[in-house]
């Protein structure tokens, strides 16, 4: 069966109340794309703890899938943005979950930074789930790259793929065996040549979603920046998966009320279909 998935930066609350892109102003709009959607998986970025918790409780209205999710605040516990892992509780049961955070001495220590460029700590949320309909397990890998700290952003995609191949002591045990999905606001362009995106996707361990669907959507540059839709390929928010995993669509989303966005990024969405096990 095919599995829906979505990443989405749905940006922090930091706007006042009366701000014309408040959270409070957003809220309703995102929560009308997200129950119209119902993703398998939902992978977000920057949200908040009370941010995320309003998100849980308006998929919860909605009577189709019953959702939980998994994450940590980059500053720790509930503390900072996180990058959380929805998903369908019916159809995902994790097996067991890991964070780690992009930093050089060592990658489990909580909230450092990378290097004095880095604009805030990053780090990975990972999940390895079992799929009650194919009866496969797969890896969900999720991020968010440092939007200042070019050094930070290609330390992100290099961890990404020791944790996947194994490669370091330093991080958690990873099944090399199992199919992957990685999912996340890389703040660069996918294409060739940008070194985050060729470390990622440049050996074939990964494929861009993208590029790969069987039937892709029409191009749109995933930061709208409040903004009109801008029909040109500038993504910066990303799904891969290894290779084996099957991509049926992919689509960016640019739903509107009004003209109010639900965030300054518009979320990408992929339909797969998993090896058997």
């Amino acid at each position: 069966m095919e599995l829906s998935i979505m990443t989405y930066n749905v940006k922090f609350d930091d706007q006042d109340a009366a701000s014309a892109n408040s959270w409070s102003t957003r809220r309703p709009v995102m929560a009308r794309l997200l129950t119209t959607e119902l993703p398998h998986l939902l992978c977000t970025q920057e949200g908040l703890f009370g941010q995320l918790r309003q998100i849980h409780q308006d998929l919860s209205r909605q009577d189709e899938r019953r959702y939980s999710w998994i994450g940590e605040g980059r500053e720790g516990g509930s503390h900072s943005e996180f990058m959380a892992i929805f998903y369908d509780t019916d159809r995902l049961v994790p097996q067991e979950y890991e964070h780690f955070w992009i930093c050089e001495e060592d990658p489990l220590t909580i909230g450092k930074k990378w290097d004095s460029a880095s604009g805030s700590p990053r780090m990975v949320t990972w999940v390895l789930f079992q799929d009650t309909s194919s009866g496969r397990q797969f890896y969900a890998i999720n991020t968010h790259a440092d939007d200042q700290s070019e050094m930070s952003r290609r330390a992100s995609a290099k961890l990404i793929r020791d944790q996947m191949n194994n490669a370091s002591e330093r991080l958690p045990y990873f099944d090399t065996r199992l199919p992957c999905i990685v999912t996340g606001d890389f703040n660069v362009s996918a294409r060739e040549g940008e070194k985050v995106y060729d470390t990622l996707v440049g050996d074939g361990r990964l494929v861009d979603a993208w590029t790969v669907a069987e039937q892709p959507g029409l191009p749109y540059a995933t930061w709208n920046d409040w903004r009109d839709p801008v029909p040109v390929d500038e993504r910066q928010d990303w799904i891969l998966t290894t290779p084996e995993v099957k991509v049926r669509s992919a689509s960016i989303n640019i739903y509107r009320e009004a003209g109010q966005w639900p965030s300054d990024h518009c979320p990408v969405q992929a339909t797969l279909t998993l090896p058997t096990p």
